[in-house]
Protein backbone atom coordinates (compact mmCIF):
# COMPACT_ATOMS: atom_id res chain seq x y z
CA UNK A 1 0.00 0.00 0.00
CA UNK A 2 1.63 3.53 -0.88
CA UNK A 3 1.91 6.17 1.41
CA UNK A 4 -0.97 8.67 1.66
CA UNK A 5 0.50 12.15 0.28
CA UNK A 6 -3.04 13.52 1.77
CA UNK A 7 -2.64 13.54 5.95
CA UNK A 8 -6.36 12.15 6.67
CA UNK A 9 -6.71 15.70 9.09
CA UNK A 10 -6.36 17.26 5.97
CA UNK A 11 -8.45 15.50 3.69
CA UNK A 12 -11.53 15.40 6.27
CA UNK A 13 -10.83 18.85 6.12
CA UNK A 14 -10.97 19.46 2.92
CA UNK A 15 -13.93 16.90 2.58
CA UNK A 16 -16.18 18.90 4.90
CA UNK A 17 -15.13 22.26 3.33
CA UNK A 18 -16.67 21.23 -0.31
CA UNK A 19 -19.12 19.38 0.82
CA UNK A 20 -20.45 22.53 2.81
CA UNK A 21 -19.59 24.66 -0.64
CA UNK A 22 -16.22 25.49 -0.93
CA UNK A 23 -15.16 25.21 -4.46
CA UNK A 24 -11.46 26.90 -3.80
CA UNK A 25 -8.80 24.67 -5.99
CA UNK A 26 -6.93 23.80 -3.06
CA UNK A 27 -10.00 22.28 -1.15
CA UNK A 28 -11.60 20.53 -3.97
CA UNK A 29 -8.26 19.48 -5.19
CA UNK A 30 -7.11 17.60 -1.57
CA UNK A 31 -10.87 16.56 -1.11
CA UNK A 32 -10.35 14.93 -4.72
CA UNK A 33 -6.96 13.55 -3.85
CA UNK A 34 -7.72 12.23 -0.02
CA UNK A 35 -11.22 10.27 -1.08
CA UNK A 36 -9.02 8.96 -4.37
CA UNK A 37 -6.19 7.63 -1.75
CA UNK A 38 -9.35 6.28 0.21
CA UNK A 39 -10.50 4.48 -2.39
CA UNK A 40 -7.16 2.74 -3.14
CA UNK A 41 -6.66 1.69 0.60
CA UNK A 42 -10.11 0.03 0.58
CA UNK A 43 -9.62 -1.17 -2.96
CA UNK A 44 -6.45 -2.01 -3.37
CA UNK A 45 -5.15 -3.40 -6.77
CA UNK A 46 -4.45 -1.97 -10.33
CA UNK A 47 -7.07 -3.04 -12.98
CA UNK A 48 -9.25 0.26 -12.76
CA UNK A 49 -7.86 3.32 -13.74
CA UNK A 50 -9.44 5.76 -11.50
CA UNK A 51 -9.77 10.31 -13.10
CA UNK A 52 -10.68 13.15 -11.57
CA UNK A 53 -8.59 15.80 -13.93
CA UNK A 54 -7.54 17.83 -12.92
CA UNK A 55 -6.32 16.80 -9.50
CA UNK A 56 -5.60 13.25 -9.72
CA UNK A 57 -5.90 9.66 -10.35
CA UNK A 58 -5.33 6.16 -8.84
CA UNK A 59 -5.32 2.61 -9.60
CA UNK A 60 -7.58 0.40 -7.64
CA UNK A 61 -9.50 -2.99 -7.18
CA UNK A 62 -7.45 -6.44 -8.21
CA UNK A 63 -7.30 -8.38 -10.75
CA UNK A 64 -5.08 -8.42 -13.91
CA UNK A 65 -2.45 -5.32 -13.69
CA UNK A 66 -1.98 -2.88 -16.25
CA UNK A 67 1.31 -1.49 -17.01
CA UNK A 68 1.36 0.04 -20.83
CA UNK A 69 -0.57 2.23 -22.66
CA UNK A 70 -4.14 3.25 -22.06
CA UNK A 71 -5.55 1.10 -19.32
CA UNK A 72 -8.49 -1.49 -20.19
CA UNK A 73 -10.52 -0.51 -17.38
CA UNK A 74 -11.13 3.37 -16.84
CA UNK A 75 -13.90 5.39 -14.60
CA UNK A 76 -13.36 9.25 -15.08
CA UNK A 77 -15.50 11.91 -13.50
CA UNK A 78 -15.09 15.83 -12.47
CA UNK A 79 -14.03 16.78 -8.41
CA UNK A 80 -17.69 17.79 -7.52
CA UNK A 81 -19.15 14.33 -8.78
CA UNK A 82 -16.29 12.62 -7.75
CA UNK A 83 -16.96 13.79 -4.05
CA UNK A 84 -20.58 13.24 -4.18
CA UNK A 85 -20.58 9.78 -5.45
CA UNK A 86 -17.62 9.19 -2.48
CA UNK A 87 -19.93 10.60 0.17
CA UNK A 88 -22.78 8.92 -0.78
CA UNK A 89 -24.70 11.97 -2.05
CA UNK A 90 -24.82 10.61 -5.57
CA UNK A 91 -25.52 7.20 -6.26
CA UNK A 92 -23.24 5.15 -8.95
CA UNK A 93 -26.10 3.89 -11.25
CA UNK A 94 -27.40 7.62 -11.32
CA UNK A 95 -24.24 9.17 -12.38
CA UNK A 96 -23.77 6.62 -15.02
CA UNK A 97 -26.93 7.61 -16.02
CA UNK A 98 -26.52 10.81 -15.85
CA UNK A 99 -23.61 10.40 -18.05
CA UNK A 100 -21.80 12.48 -15.14
CA UNK A 101 -19.21 9.55 -14.62
CA UNK A 102 -17.67 7.88 -18.21
CA UNK A 103 -16.52 3.76 -17.26
CA UNK A 104 -14.92 1.62 -20.06
CA UNK A 105 -13.76 -1.57 -19.51
CA UNK A 106 -15.95 -4.95 -18.13
CA UNK A 107 -13.98 -3.72 -14.52
CA UNK A 108 -14.88 -0.19 -14.49
CA UNK A 109 -17.36 -0.75 -12.01
CA UNK A 110 -17.48 0.93 -8.35
CA UNK A 111 -20.79 -0.01 -7.16
CA UNK A 112 -20.47 -1.45 -3.61
CA UNK A 113 -17.28 0.49 -2.72
CA UNK A 114 -19.32 3.42 -2.93
CA UNK A 115 -19.29 5.65 -0.86
CA UNK A 116 -16.39 5.89 1.04
CA UNK A 117 -17.09 8.78 3.54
Amino acid sequence: MAKRKVSIEDGRAALAAARAGERGRIVLATAVRYLLEELAERAPGNSVEVRVPPFGATQCVQGPRHTRGTPPNVIETDPETWIALATGELGWETALGEARVVASGSRADLHGLLPLA
